[in-house]
């Protein structure tokens, strides 16, 4: 395997709101469906992390959820990205 190579899994799904994607060096992107218990809404957390321990976090409206995986997936295409 090349160095720069990067290990892809798509995402595997754990159960009901979470799944993940298998980075580099042992680090995982994780997509959570979560609840605020302050305000009785629900969000979704994308992380990234490694070993149990959360590096990055980034909360979504799920409204927003499809637009931006279309997003991502124009920027894949017009970037000629994989």
């Amino acid at each position: 395997m090349a160095e720069n190579e990067v290990t892809e899994s798509v995402a595997e799904s754990e159960g009901d709101g979470y799944s993940e994607i298998k980075m580099g060096a042992g680090w995982y992107l994780t997509v959570t469906l979560a609840k605020s218990e302050k305000y009785d809404n629900e969000y979704i957390e994308i992380a990234k992390e490694r070993s149990g321990t959360k590096r990055s976090r980034f909360n979504l409206n799920p409204k927003y959820a499809r637009v931006l995986g279309n997003a991502l997936l124009k920027f894949a295409d017009d970037n000629n990205l994989d």
